[in-house]
C-alpha cells in the first residue's frame, strides 16, 4: 500500500477526532522539516523557561561552595528532569585579573542546594510569556552548593586592560547536559567577575 498524504498545512487541536495523513509538498515530497522554531512545541505547551540575573550580581571565585551568581538546581523531589537548552553572560564591570568563564555542576543524592538567596523578582519565567505554569525548578544568586566541578568552559580569559570585543553571546547546548533531581548548574568564573548571568531549561517528567 502506497502511503496517502495532504498537500500543505492542517491544523487541529490535539485530541480532534480528524485523522490527517503524511504532509506532503506539491511535488508530493514528504515534508519533516521544522514547521516553527525548534523550541515552538515545548513552548507552547508550557515546559520551557528562563532566567537571569535582575541586576548585576559578582560571581564567586573559581570552585567555591558558598557561591555567588546565578545557579539552577532541581529539587529531590521535583519528578522531573531539566534539560539545558542555552545560556549566556554579560559583563557589567571590567574584571581586575584574568578570567574565564565556565558553567559548574555538581549533584547530591541526599541534599539539595541550600538556598541562601533566592533570585530576585520575577525569577523564574516560563517562555510561554504571560501564560505559562510555574515549574519546579529553582533558581538563586546566592546558593551553597556541594562538590562543584567545572562543566564547559564558556569564554576565554581576559583582562580589564584587554577585554572582549563582546562578552559570550547565546551559547545553544540544545539539551547536551541534563539536570537530575540533586543536581545543578551554575555561572562560574576562574577569578572574580560581576555582571548578568541567563539560563534557559525545559522541564521533562522522569
Amino acid at each position: 500500500m502506497l502511503p496517502q498524504g495532504t498537500v500543505g498545512p492542517s491544523v487541529t487541536g490535539d485530541g480532534a477526532s480528524p485523522v490527517f495523513g503524511l504532509r506532503q509538498g506539491k511535488l508530493g515530497e514528504q515534508i519533516v522539516s521544522n514547521l516553527h522554531g525548534k523550541f515552538y512545541e515545548q513552548v507552547v505547551r508550557g515546559n520551557v523557561y528562563i532566567a537571569s540575573n535582575v541586576g548585576a550580581q559578582a560571581v564567586s571565585v573559581a570552585l567555591a561552595t558558598t557561591y555567588t551568581g546565578l545557579c539552577l538546581s532541581n529539587p529531590l523531589a521535583s519528578g522531573k528532569n531539566l534539560v539545558l537548552l542555552g545560556g549566556q553572560y554579560a559583563l557589567s564591570v571590567a574584571p581586575a585579573a584574568i578570567a574565564s568563564l565556565h558553567l559548574l555542576s555538581g549533584y547530591s543524592a541526599a541534599a539539595n542546594v541550600v538556598h541562601t538567596t533566592p533570585l530576585a523578582s520575577p525569577g523564574i519565567q516560563n517562555c510561554l510569556i504571560g501564560a505559562g505554569p510555574a515549574g519546579v525548578a529553582t533558581v538563586d544568586s546566592a546558593a551553597t552548593i556541594s562538590t562543584p566541578r567545572y562543566l564547559v568552559g564558556a569564554g576565554s580569559g581576559f583582562t580589564a586592560a584587554a577585554l572582549y570585543a563582546t562578552t559570550p553571546s547565546w551559547i545553544n547546548f540544545d539539551g547536551l547536559f541534563v539536570i537530575p533531581p540533586g543536581g545543578f548548574v551554575a555561572w562560574g568564573a576562574l577569578t572574580a567577575v560581576t555582571g548578568f548571568g541567563t539560563l534557559a531549561w525545559e522541564e521533562v517528567p522522569i
